[in-house]
């Protein structure tokens, strides 16, 4: 274990131009994973990380030492950091005092959609991704493909909210949606507030690839229209819609239902 205690320490800057930076996390094709649960999930899902940071306090804690202990029985890279350094780049308020530093996958499409999947059209809430990917994961969805407007799948915010799903699923991002659902083996289905046919009257008992789109315009016209079918989620209550994140999970379980009956 290596200890850091000045700010102008090179490794130091490094974690925080990757704790503050999106384009620094693109760049250098790394992001950090904070917290104990995130970090365990790596470990048993993903395997070792590049490098392990603890801040000095929490190596009185039994569950950041178990962590530490499997690191350096590999040999595996950990740095301890002064409590200040460490609450400087962490963005985990009262969080426990461990992260991993990882290399993001750089996933391309070679091959047409022929399972379940998730096909992320400008969502841009990170909260919102986030959640999807864990709701995918949850219901057994093994591939998401994000466009280009959507949110950078390996930043903070969505890791922290999809809480280990990341290391369950196959991400792609930068991918042409229309080209995607063009050649898609598996039906497509589109949400839309406008559709006509419900949810429930579709058959989901084989594979799909679900089209969820941004929170205020939803999914692109082009899109809509090449989709096999578009679904309207019926609601009750006096509100315009339900938030993405939540009807995404609503769809999946459908899906679920069905094949469990």
């Amino acid at each position: 274990m290596k200890t850091i205690t000045s700010r102008d320490n090179a490794q130091y800057k490094e974690l925080v131009k990757l704790a503050g930076s999106q384009s620094a996390r693109r760049k250098a094709g790394r992001t950090l994973l904070d917290g104990v649960h995130l970090c365990q999930s790596f470990l048993q899902l993903r395997g070792m990380p590049e490098q392990c940071v603890v801040s000095e306090s929490a190596l009185h804690n039994p569950e950041v030492m178990d962590i530490v202990g499997q690191l350096e029985a590999q040999r595996a890279h950990v740095l301890a950091l002064p409590d200040a350094l460490y609450n400087s780049i962490s963005q985990v308020e009262h969080g426990v005092g461990v992260m991993f530093s990882i290399a993001t996958p750089e996933r391309e499409v070679t091959a047409p959609v022929s399972v379940s999947a998730v096909l992320l059209d400008g969502v841009q809430d990170p909260g919102n991704v986030g959640s999807i990917l864990r709701s995918a994961a949850a219901a057994g969805v093994t591939q998401v493909y994000c466009s280009a407007g959507t949110a950078f799948c390996w930043s903070p915010k969505v890791l922290r909210a999809a809480m280990g799903a990341h290391f369950v699923l196959d991400i792609f991002e930068n991918v042409d949606l229309a080209d995607l659902v063009r050649n898609a083996k598996v039906q497509t289905l589109a949400t839309s507030g406008y559709a006509t046919q419900r949810l429930y009257d579709v058959d989901l008992r084989t594979p799909t690839a679900w089209l969820f789109g941004h929170e205020g315009q939803g999914v692109a016209d082009d899109l809509l229209s090449m989709a096999s079918h578009q679904v309207v989620i019926p609601h009750l209550g006096q509100v315009e819609s339900l938030n993405v994140a939540a009807c995404a999970a609503v769809c999946f379980f459908e899906q679920v239902r069905q094949n469990l009956t």
